[in-house]
């Protein structure tokens, strides 16, 4: 006669308690004024040269977008990269004033910005520089940054079988939670994708797919879809920018850089960000369906195969709109990000 069998016991896992955020040292860098502009003052005209770096960034701005009081630049210096403006004093909306020892025509540089072409995002913000001549003295008008307060948020997913997909900003060296959500324009957002591995074999983690929006409504107006076709980042080849997904180190993390930008008349300066992630077996070689993409004069591979970058022009594999997370998949938000003029 077999003895008795004890009785099995089993509990469902627990979920590993987050381990609690260290203080990171962080200073926001706030960007340096540039001097961009310089006016010479003539008996009756004005001559004004402008920078194309207009903001410092080392990125030229597209020189339609500026104009001095509405009058475009006669004439361009490309070995300087400088536009020059130069106009009769009683032109190009200048105001006169009148005091009791000089005579001031004011007249104003504006930079116009229109949304980057096949987009609803801008990159740099309206300016406007005012230019007084009293024949001999430049004067620039600027107002201070008004620095907005606000709460670091991060979404974590959790998948089934204890899947924990997270996305969150990180730091200029990648190694923290970064403390503050707060960005200027020309300044670059260090994002980190990442799966924690709960009673699972090793996982690489893949951005599958990014839309940025202005409010935590993913299906909101206007949206901006910067990773897509299953991890083609396309907002480098769309804008010209150098955002780009970062060499992997681990293969359960994935770093990406996204240059801040606006939604153009959107004056919240706000952006949320809500990425599709997915987990493969560490093993598994990298696919059309599972890939991490960057644009630089063609596309490569983080994980060294471009050849499977190649389909980001066209349609890689299966789309997933529409279709439901598997449990290998996940979605995470951050935000709100508050982006500065």
């Amino acid at each position: 006669m077999q003895a008795p069998m004890a009785p099995l016991t089993w509990h469902f896992p627990v979920k590993p308690e987050e381990p609690q955020q260290t203080d990171v040292p962080f200073e926001l860098r706030i960007p340096i004024a540039t001097e961009s502009v310089a006016a010479q003052c003539g008996e009756n005209f004005v001559h004004v040269e402008v920078k194309e770096d207009f903001f410092g960034t080392g990125q030229l701005v597209n020189p339609s977008f500026l104009s001095l009081g509405g009058c475009a630049a006669v004439g361009e210096d490309p070995e300087a990269q400088v536009l020059i403006f130069e106009y009769e004093l009683q032109t190009c909306g200048s105001s006169l004033m009148m005091t009791d020892n000089e005579l001031v025509y004011t007249f104003n540089l504006l930079y116009t910005p229109e949304a980057l072409v096949g987009t609803p995002i801008v990159r740099t913000d309206a300016a406007a520089v005012g230019i007084e001549c009293h024949y001999s003295r430049l004067h620039n008008v600027s107002s201070d940054v008004l620095l907005p307060s606000w709460v670091p948020f991060a979404a974590t997913k959790v998948a089934e079988e204890f899947l924990v997909f997270s996305l969150k900003l990180v730091t200029d060296d990648w190694m923290f939670e970064r403390p503050s959500n707060q960005y200027f324009l020309g300044q670059f957002m260090n994002i980190e994708a990442s799966v924690k591995q709960y009673n699972h074999v090793l996982l690489r983690i893949f951005v599958d797919s990014c839309v940025a929006t202005a409010t935590p409504d993913v299906n909101s107006s206007p949206r901006y879809s910067f990773i897509e076709n299953h991890g083609c980042m396309v907002d480098a080849k769309l804008t010209g920018s150098t955002s780009s997904f970062m060499r992997r180190v681990q293969n359960d993390k994935l770093h990406f850089q996204l240059e801040a930008f606006r939604f153009q008349q959107d004056d919240s300066g706000l952006v949320y960000i809500t990425c599709a992630l997915k987990a493969v077996m560490a093993s598994t070689p990298t696919s059309l369906e599972s890939k991490a993409c960057s644009f630089t004069n063609g596309w490569t591979s983080v994980d060294d195969n471009d050849q499977m970058c190649m389909c980001c022009d066209s349609t890689c594999g299966v789309s997933r709109k529409g279709r439901s997370l598997s449990d290998s998949e996940g979605r995470a938000t951050i935000g709100p990000i508050v982006i500065a003029e």
